[in-house]
């Protein structure tokens, strides 16, 4: 299916950048025919110069279509995987080809957020396969939930997995996302069997992730894995919610305020008790 030849940009300023309708040209066929092959892939923008998502300086490309519907999502115009830009894996390539050399010298990488990335995990590999052969490193930033996607070759196509683990109890977990948690720990589990490293990404949200018992749960279920590098503690924000509000989506933390910068540290303080890195 060849891609519509007047699109948008596919660079944003921000991830928060509302998008909406990108692909609503393509055929409901052609979409399934590009998850089937991974030949064209749905992408909400590449932004550049990211410090948070992974090692060194990032390009960062943010893809369309999630399963979770989290109650303090930043992006839910990266729910709907048409509201995507359809790009094929040449033109991602000649995207990051802009950046290559910067980004080894800045000991960066390439990572594939989203949305969930593994709702369209054969692009995702082949996006993977052609930054490595650039010899640029690659980070997939995943909820884990579809992880049995990849085979176990599969996770040798990535450097690093920045895992995103939402919540430990199983009810608290589905009122966060309107799923279950059971696939989230297999995927971790399995990553730790086959030697994977994992960057754990918690969003620490007042009122709903917050309680010490919660965040000692996660830390501890981390600290059995052995193959976690690092564990960042994301304070929850609201540079997102204008985005519900054009939308017009019921959302539930339009009151709530950023967690105080103690009650990050203490997080981050259960997270070291049981030997990580946590930042």
């Amino acid at each position: 299916m060849p891609e519509e030849t007047n699109q948008p940009s596919l660079e944003a300023k921000s991830p928060f950048e509302l998008r909406v309708d990108m692909g609503r040209h393509v055929p409901e066929d052609d979409v399934r025919a590009a998850l089937a092959t991974g030949d064209l892939g749905f992408v909400h923008s590449f932004t550049t110069g990211s410090a948070v998502d992974g090692p060194g300086i990032r390009v960062v490309v943010w893809l369309t279509g999630c399963q979770f519907h989290c109650v303090y999502c930043h992006n839910p115009d990266t729910w709907k995987m048409t509201n995507g830009i359809p790009v094929t894996v040449e033109r991602a390539k000649e995207q990051l080809s802009k950046y290559r050399h910067g980004l080894k010298t800045m000991k960066g990488g390439l990572t594939v957020s989203g949305g969930e990335p593994l709702m369209q995990h054969k692009f995702v590999l082949k996006l993977f396969d052609m930054a490595r052969a650039m010899g640029v490193h690659t980070a997939l930033d995943s909820n884990g939930y579809l992880g049995s996607r990849l085979s176990d070759s599969d996770l040798q196509r990535f450097d690093l997995v920045l895992l995103d683990l939402k919540a430990f109890t199983p009810e608290l977990h589905r009122r966060l996302t309107g799923q279950d948690v059971g696939p989230v720990h297999d995927f971790a589990r399995r990553l730790a069997a086959e030697k994977r490293p994992i960057w754990v990404r918690f969003v620490l949200v007042p009122g709903w992730t917050d309680d010490p018992d919660e965040v000692a749960r996660i830390a501890g279920f981390a600290a059995t894995l052995g193959n976690v590098e690092r564990v960042d503690v994301l304070p929850f924000h609201q540079m997102g919610a204008y985005k519900w509000e054009r939308l017009a989506m019921d959302y539930k933390l339009a009151g709530v305020q950023p967690p105080s910068v103690e009650t990050v540290e203490r997080a981050c303080a259960q997270f070291r008790a049981v030997g990580l890195k946590a930042y």
